[in-house]
């Protein structure tokens, strides 16, 4: 097993997390908050002050991946699949920076892949735009709350991701 990691915003983390989990390969996710201002200075972020806009984190996912069974390549495939990445702060009906779309790399490979994948995705022709997707090294990533964590799962959520057809 040669276990990985990935960090992906595609807009409300309960979806993202959702589809993610069921992708043979992935070895566990959570929920949680990074890409913020001044992420050195930020210790225990909270939901309600990512609500805000002024931590300027973003609701995101972190993968831990067998990269023997899923390939970094595989997730990102998924990544461009389960949400609409050429809005710009915004999913659906969530609205703000929490809520933008973001790949965040974990080493120089996975950002050479993003890039690419990113430059693929843009000439597929698959929206009319071009992806708002920022690619920026990881950062701290601060876990959310328990309740966050496999909401979907656990409350039968409403579907705020779905995921389409290559």
């Amino acid at each position: 097993m040669n276990v990985q990691k990935a960090t992906f915003a595609a807009g409300c983390f309960w979806g993202v997390q959702h589809i993610l989990d069921r992708i043979p390969g992935v070895i566990r996710t959570r929920v949680g908050y990074t890409g913020g201002f001044n992420e050195s200075d930020t210790q225990n972020v909270t939901y309600e002050q990512v609500c805000t806009g002024k931590t300027g984190h973003a609701e995101a996912v972190e993968i831990e991946f067998d990269s023997e069974r899923v390939s970094y390549a595989e997730l990102l495939d998924y990544f461009w699949r389960l949400h609409d990445p050429t809005q710009v702060d915004r999913q659906g009906v969530d609205v703000g920076t929490q809520y933008r779309s973001a790949i965040f790399y974990h080493t120089p490979e996975q950002r050479a892949e993003a890039e690419a994948s990113k430059t693929r995705f843009d000439a597929s022709g698959v929206f009319k735009k071009k992806a708002a997707t920022v690619i920026v090294a990881a950062g701290p990533f601060f876990e959310a709350e328990t309740y966050h964590q496999k909401y979907f799962d656990r409350n039968n959520g409403a579907v705020c991701h779905v995921l389409r057809d290559r």
